[in-house]
């Protein structure tokens, strides 16, 4: 068998940070960005319309968003608004999309695809930066509400995650400065303000009962009821044993137990406080919920994990490492699955799985799930997990009734008269 390889669905003109999939309207939004130095590499926010064409999932640029001098570094998504983390502030982007009727959707098709505006484009059109696909679709994009979201002393003050709560009526965000800051989603008023850790803030994510939960550099993972301390994970001290290594949470997620409705685990990643030149393992860990104790550890590579995710319904766990490898995993037992070795030419910044609602199971065909990932490299990749052969009922069946008869004609001709 030869090496397993991923199928790249687009090259962004810019490195990719951060992607989400909108899974009613079958869009895979990418973003990145150079940044606000003069090298001449673009920033912005493209909305990839994800497609079934013979058997394969392919995706095509139906929209470019330009953010301008500011690169986007991290996203959240719900519904039709994105939370979009820009350097050291949160924008919030509303887009929608939709079919164009008759001849206005030939006149627009005739226009070359792209992001290049047309001139004298109406103050609505700017505002809401419509573009059209050629076959007559198109989506607005409309900058709503802009925050300062980080206010750290240091030079590099930066938004490191953001987050939307379990009914999308509000946002968390984490940077540089150790704060968790609360924000209402569309106004952007800050409702909760406090300080989570002595140095930046890794990762956090909301449950659906409110509770939070934040990770650092400080090696520290915290869970929080609003700005109430519920609990400290301790990893290390119920963990495997370990030869001194210093090690610190680097992501973490909540997510569904597959087919338990109110069930829920949270996962968190560990990795090497330093780069040391034995390069020791790196860890994947499944926490209890009630407890917050450790159900199960496994050491998922010596790679330093990157990024984490986790799907839909809870079953599986997709990693993404700095050498630009991607692995899926077995949420249940922590096993792996799928690994792709160094998919990526640079570090993978993001991994999102295909939604199992909406226009997902249709999108995802005859596989059992699909993974994204990108990177700094400027792509964007697909890495598809086939079916797991299962036996079906009718050929067991068959088989127990098979040793049935085997059985009893073993015994007949052992024992005569048996029957």
């Amino acid at each position: 068998m030869g090496r397993r390889q991923a199928t790249e669905l687009y090259r962004a003109p810019f490195p990719l940070y951060a992607l989400r999939v909108d899974p009613s309207a079958g869009l895979l939004i990418v973003a990145g960005g150079g940044g606000a130095a003069k090298t001449g590499i673009k920033n912005g926010v493209h909305f990839l319309r994800l497609e079934q064409i013979d058997g394969h999932l392919s995706a095509s640029l139906l929209h470019s968003h330009d953010t301008e001098t500011r690169a986007t570094m991290n996203l959240a998504l719900a519904g039709d608004i994105l939370a979009a983390g820009q350097d050291a502030h949160c924008q919030l982007l509303r887009f929608r999309a939709h079919q164009q009727k008759g001849s206005k959707a030939e006149k627009a098709g005739s226009r070359e695809q792209g992001p290049r505006p047309r001139k004298g484009a109406a103050p609505e059109e700017k505002k809401w930066g419509a573009e059209t696909h050629r076959d007559g679709a198109e989506l607005k994009v409309e900058n709503l509400k802009a925050v300062q979201t980080d206010f750290g002393l240091q030079k590099d003050i930066l938004q490191k995650v953001v987050c939307f709560n379990h009914d999308n009526t509000l946002i968390a965000t984490g940077g540089t400065d150790g704060h968790i800051r609360v924000w209402k989603v569309p106004s952007l008023e800050k409702v909760l303000e406090f300080k989570a850790h002595e140095d930046e803030i890794e990762d956090l994510t909301l449950g659906p009962d409110g509770k939070l939960v934040t990770v650092g550099r400080d090696r520290k993972a915290f869970v929080w009821q609003k700005d109430q301390l519920v609990t400290q994970l301790h990893w290390q001290e119920n963990g495997p044993s370990f030869s001194n290594t210093p090690y610190r949470y680097r992501a973490c997620r909540f997510g569904q137990v597959p087919d338990q409705p109110c069930g829920l685990r949270l996962f968190t990643v560990q990795i090497p406080q330093k780069h040391l030149q034995q390069h020791p393992p790196c860890y994947l860990t499944a926490w209890d919920t009630s407890t917050f104790l450790p159900l199960r550890t496994k050491s998922c590579g010596h790679e330093v994990i990157s990024c984490l995710s986790v799907s839909e319904s809870g079953t599986f766990l997709g990693l993404g490492t700095v050498t630009g490898s991607v692995a899926i995993y077995i949420a249940f037992s922590l096993q792996r699955l799928y690994y792709v070795r160094e998919s990526h030419s640079f570090v993978v910044t993001d991994v999102v799985f295909l939604p199992e609602k909406g226009r997902g199971p249709e999108l995802l065909g005859s596989h059992e799930t699909a993974l994204f990932s990108v990177a700094a490299d400027s792509r964007c990749q697909l890495h598809l997990l086939p079916s797991r052969r299962s036996v079906p009922v009718w050929l067991l069946l068959l088989l127990c009734v098979g040793l049935i008869v085997m059985t009893i004609l073993l015994l007949q001709s052992a024992f005569p008269g048996f029957l």
